[in-house]
């Protein structure tokens, strides 16, 4: 059990670097671009060189397998995968994670699947990475978090599961490394994971705001409702830079995005996978939600 996914997100990374052993050159994470801070943060602290992977919607805002090549691999301690994607909402086939494993056990690293946001989703239910990693979970950890599923950020309880040989060192590290969840908050996780009436509802009140969604934009701004998650990830790149949009919008209709730029880090080459985009969260009731989407179309429009 975690204090939430997070925290076991950054530990993962520093134990993948003492848990893989030695690489042919220096030890790399790999990880999605855009991504969740705790990815990078968690690769930098292990002394391994982040690695970024741009998900865009040529390669359906999932890292590209085919790009890899061997000697990346070679010196790869473990890749972060989130399925579906913050903050694209992209979700992971079975082939996708088949392949991802063949890799890793070829490759001999781990892979960190992110899993927070697979319990919401409006129409098919995301797959697990643990589907695909055969009866021992080798080279595989997962990881929940009831922040998304029941609504409970603010109690940061999670876990994860996978790799048995893995999670004895990773435990070993958090036992040392990070605080216990108190008690009380085990109940209360106990009780969240044992009922399904609330996550159903949960999900029945995402569909309507992706609903709302449908009807509003329309196809503006290359809006798809996403598989999974309860963001949406608008173009905005005609309308000037993601952050002008996101000023304009805050200070003309009280909307709040984030600029999809600052959600991603610049490649090699300069390029930023999350330039020209703002990801809108549908975190409020439909009133607001519907209000937020209104005003967001007249003010770009």
């Amino acid at each position: 059990m975690l204090n939430g996914s997070r925290e076991g997100l950054f530990f993962a990374a520093l134990t993948a670097a003492r848990y893989v052993g030695e690489r042919k050159g220096r030890p790399a994470i790999l990880m999605p671009n855009p991504f969740y801070p705790a990815y990078g943060a968690g690769a930098r602290a292990a002394g391994c060189e982040q690695i970024y992977l741009p998900t865009t919607v040529a390669n359906g805002f999932l890292p590209d397998l085919d790009a890899l090549d061997n000697a990346t691999l070679a010196r790869t301690v473990a890749m972060y995968i989130a399925s579906p994607a913050n903050p694209q909402g992209a979700v992971a086939s079975r082939e996708y994670f088949a392949r991802l494993k063949k890799l890793a056990d070829r490759f001999g690293f781990m892979i960190l699947s992110d899993e927070c946001y697979s319990e919401i989703y409006t129409q098919k239910a995301p797959g697990s990475m643990l589907e695909c990693a055969g009866a021992d979970f080798t080279n595989v950890v997962a990881f929940q978090s009831l922040s998304k599923r029941s609504n409970l950020p603010g109690m940061r309880v999670g876990f994860a599961a996978g790799d048995r040989k893995f999670l004895g060192m990773f435990h070993e590290l958090r036992n040392v490394a990070a605080p216990q969840v108190p008690v009380p908050l085990q109940h209360v996780a106990v009780a969240a994971y044992g009922d399904e009436a609330h996550v159903e509802e949960n999900r029945r009140l995402y569909r309507i705001k992706f609903d709302l969604a449908d009807q509003i934009l329309g196809n503006r701004y290359g809006y798809r409702r996403p598989a999974g998650g309860f963001c949406v990830w608008l173009d905005v790149s005609t309308k000037g830079s993601d952050e002008a949009a996101t000023v304009k919008l805050y200070k003309d209709g009280g909307v709040r995005v984030i600029p999809g730029s600052y959600l991603a880090r610049q490649q090699p080459d300069g390029f930023n996978p999350g330039a020209g985009y703002i990801r809108l969260a549908l975190v409020a009731d439909s009133e607001t939600t519907a209000e937020a989407l209104h005003r967001l179309v007249e003010i770009l429009d």
